[in-house]
């Protein structure tokens, strides 16, 4: 069932309810951007069941991306140059932490996230006390490209090893995240790297990390992540934190079958 909030924006029950009433006061949803005009009107009308406070980050797009978003509901950021996606996101985190907000809701604005996963999130991070909920497409992977896929397993069995926890989907930009939790830290990443950078912060601050499985639509649009450009960008990233030594454990995770996506992790005696 769904009801009407102050704004005249359908919203479903979950959101209403007892203790799941804060997030749509206390969390925005933050969407970094470039040259998304063909979906981001139904992204940003999508997430506003949920949230009603949508923040676009236009990364420099050369198409109306900006004034699409904007006239669908959202504020917006403009980026007169495109300055990578983890730089968006991350003016996106500053700006909604100023506009006082405790929560934000990443997503991607090509439409492969489903916002029907919105309220597992929520859900989550009430029942665990995670401070970063990420999603998990690694449960059902059908549908995602098959080098997407292996890149993710390799990243993911990496970053588990240094961080010392398991991590079934290191690359997923579908998060909720504590914006406190996240000021706190030092993310540095400005590209394709940010998902990796975020985790790992998160891990070597001892802030809990959970995992939620998702759905993931996947299209024929060409991905924005570079195949060797972005590559290499990771790698570099991968030397530099291996070099700082980023060994300290998170508090704690649920894990059900993620070690069993994860070789080489095993469960703690």
């Amino acid at each position: 069932m769904k009801s009407s909030n102050r704004k005249g924006l359908d919203v479903p029950d979950f959101i209403l309810t007892s203790s799941a009433m804060k997030w749509t006061n206390r969390c925005a949803a933050v969407i970094p951007c470039l040259n998304e005009a063909r979906t981001i009107a139904q992204v940003v009308a999508a997430v506003r069941r949920f949230v009603p406070k949508v923040i676009v980050i236009d990364d420099g797009s050369s198409d109306d991306t900006g004034i699409i978003a904007r006239n669908a509901g959202a504020e917006v950021i403009r980026h007169a140059e495109p300055q990578g996606k983890g730089a968006a996101l991350q003016a996106g985190w500053k700006y909604a932490l100023k506009r006082g907000f405790d929560w934000a809701l990443a997503m991607d604005g090509d439409g492969q996230h489903s916002t029907n996963d919105v309220p597992k999130f929520f859900e989550v991070a009430e029942r665990t006390g995670a401070m970063l909920v990420i999603g998990n497409r690694m449960n059902d992977p059908k549908g995602m490209p098959v080098v997407r896929r292996l890149v993710n397993r390799w990243m993911s069995k990496r970053i588990s090893a240094l961080a010392g926890i398991p991590v079934p989907d290191s690359q997923c930009g579908f998060r909720l995240m504590n914006l406190g939790a996240w000021n706190r830290l030092r993310v540095k990443a400005s590209h394709f790297e940010i998902e990796s950078d975020v985790l790992l912060a998160f891990a070597r601050a001892g802030d809990r990390i959970q995992f939620t499985p998702i759905e993931v639509i996947y299209k024929s649009e060409q991905s924005k992540i570079h195949p060797v450009r972005d590559t290499l960008r990771w790698m570099k990233w991968w030397r530099g934190v291996q070099r700082g030594g980023l060994r300290k454990r998170c508090g704690g995770m649920e894990t059900m079958e993620v070690f069993d996506l994860v070789p080489g992790v095993k469960r703690d005696a």
